[in-house]
């Protein structure tokens, strides 16, 4: 714990530090406001990764919204800053995720009514971050949401192997607002759109977060319509690249294939086995 702590204090220091040059130069020339503004959104940007690897979830949640809310805050006066969009989308997916739509499913036996209401809220989350993560998407490509919805498979062919983050975290709150959404035509339209970001973002980098883009393939193909083949052995051969890049330490595709997979082909044996190994 003590080195975790002196490993993040420089990065705190940072942030800290952003926070008094923004402080002392609010009212200064344009060019140093926009020096301090973006090397406190650069602190802030980085920052984001500290949850994913923290063990306390409480302390995760209880901190989230104030992290988020600060980003939003920066991003105000510094709307285009890739790296707080990219943190952004990331951000307010993986809050939904975890703190909302999972609390959803645990209170839904006691309070249908509440869990609802939860779910309509991580909806809300999700659809927040998907419009992050498509305006840093914009930021080199003028117009590229308008585009996406035209002509997808065209549209991401210029997105670069440096937007793979960006095009992985807009593509997963894409989806998980999509999967909350059965009732809405106009959303469930925009399954193409979503496709061809998390597409493309394979194509560029398939090793990206340890295999996380394989690992929600995982769940997709089985839903995929029209794609070629096998819907299980696409998925099956998504689980075994996750493997592979996540060096056997990451559950995430164990879990994945166990609910997509086994729960449909009611293989109650292989389920069991993959949760255990989870």
């Amino acid at each position: 714990m003590v080195e975790r702590i002196l490993v993040r204090r420089p990065l705190f220091s940072q942030v800290v530090l952003g926070g008094l040059l923004l402080a002392c130069f609010a009212g200064s020339g344009c060019s140093i406001r926009r020096y301090a503004l973006n090397k406190a959104a650069d602190a802030v940007a980085q920052s984001s990764t500290t949850f994913s690897s923290d063990d306390d979830p409480e302390l995760v949640k209880a901190a989230a919204p104030f992290s988020l809310k600060l980003m939003e805050s920066l991003l105000a006066d510094n709307p285009r800053h890739q790296g707080l969009l990219t943190s952004a989308a990331s951000g307010f997916t993986q809050y939904a995720y975890a703190f909302v739509q999972e609390e959803a499913d645990e209170v839904e036996p006691e309070d249908f009514a509440a869990a609802e209401a939860m779910r309509a809220r991580a909806k809300r989350l999700y659809l927040r971050a998907q419009r992050y993560g498509l305006r840093g998407l914009e930021v080199k490509h003028p117009g590229f949401e308008k585009a996406l919805l035209a002509n997808p498979k065209a549209t991401v062919r210029a997105a670069a192997k440096s937007e793979v983050p960006l095009l992985y975290w807009t593509a997963a709150a894409w989806a998980s607002a999509i999967s909350l959404s059965k009732d809405n035509p106009e959303l469930i339209g925009q399954i193409p759109a979503m496709e061809a970001l998390i597409d493309r973002a394979l194509e560029l980098d398939e090793s990206y977060g340890n295999g996380s883009i394989h690992s929600f393939l995982i769940s997709y193909e089985m839903s995929r319509s029209g794609a070629a083949g096998d819907p299980v052995a696409r998925a099956r051969k998504h689980f075994e690249r996750a493997l592979v890049l996540s060096h056997g330490s990451d559950a995430s595709p164990l879990v994945a294939l166990a609910e997509a997979v086994t729960i449909q082909k009611q293989d109650v044996k292989e389920f069991e086995s993959l949760l255990n190994r989870a």
